[in-house]
């Protein structure tokens, strides 16, 4: 029997060496049934929400392709969270033939569809609310509920007391005034990304600087000359983000 291994780690775990353990095991599994490993699909700090996953998109495609016979994974988690999708993928792989055995569950049933479906979809919604809420409570402390923020260094205390805090990088900071100084005497953010990009400052992530990255959206608050936080406001909750049914976006 030909076996192909499946294994994922979304990006809420940060351990990369998960998917080493999940092939381990795997693998001793289907040794242990005789079955010969033909291929092994890995995602990386990839989310369980979407299939929009390149591992995932192979693992499908070879199931179309009967390049294998079984597919071995930890649980039914590491294929997907969420219930439509784990549905989707289970009646794609039964049309092929092609069973799915995890370590946790052994052969998965259309009983685990539902069941588990379930499970999963009820525990990215917990998640989500848990992560809101602890978002919201650093936010009424006067901390940053989001991401690191171009001209600042985001600074944790011990054991992650204090996380959110901001304190100024000084190097940055010397940009933004600039960039600020040389918008107010008439320059386009397109003529100061030029000059930033001529000098070889870095921009934001290391990127290179663009008219976007200067001037951004005034409605979203993004952009160096939008972003509010420069003038001490820190706007939190603007912003709402939907998954489309269709494609997974």
């Amino acid at each position: 029997m030909r076996a192909v291994i499946y294994a994922r780690y979304s990006s809420d775990q940060q351990r990369a060496a998960s998917i080493e353990d999940q092939v381990r095991l795997c693998r001793e599994r289907i040794d242990r049934e005789g079955w010969s490993l033909v291929k092994t699909f890995a995602d990386r700090a990839k989310s369980g929400a979407t299939l929009l996953r390149s591992g995932m998109q192979g693992l499908l495609a070879g199931a179309m392709a009967a390049e294998y016979d079984v597919i071995v994974a930890e649980a039914l988690d590491r294929l997907s969270r969420d219930q439509a999708d784990v549905a989707a993928v289970f009646k794609r792989l039964q049309f092929a033939g092609v069973p799915i055995i995890t370590l946790a569950e052994g052969e998965i049933t259309d009983l685990h569809v539902g069941l588990k479906g379930t499970m999963n979809a009820l525990f990215l919604k917990d998640l989500a609310d848990k992560t809101r809420r602890g978002l919201r409570g650093r936010v009424e402390a006067g901390a940053s509920g989001g991401g690191l923020c171009y001209g600042y260094d985001v600074v944790s205390g011990p054991a992650g007391e204090g996380r959110g805090q901001r304190r100024i990088n000084e190097a940055e900071a010397a940009v933004v005034r600039r960039i600020f100084r040389d918008f107010a005497n008439g320059l386009s953010p397109k003529r100061i990304a030029l000059a930033l990009n001529g000098e070889g400052v870095s921009g934001p992530s290391g990127a290179a600087w663009s008219p976007s990255t200067i001037y951004g959206n005034h409605e979203r608050g993004t952009g160096i000359l939008n972003n509010e936080l420069y003038i001490g406001r820190l706007v939190w909750n603007r912003l709402r983000y939907l998954k489309d049914p269709n494609t997974g976006k």
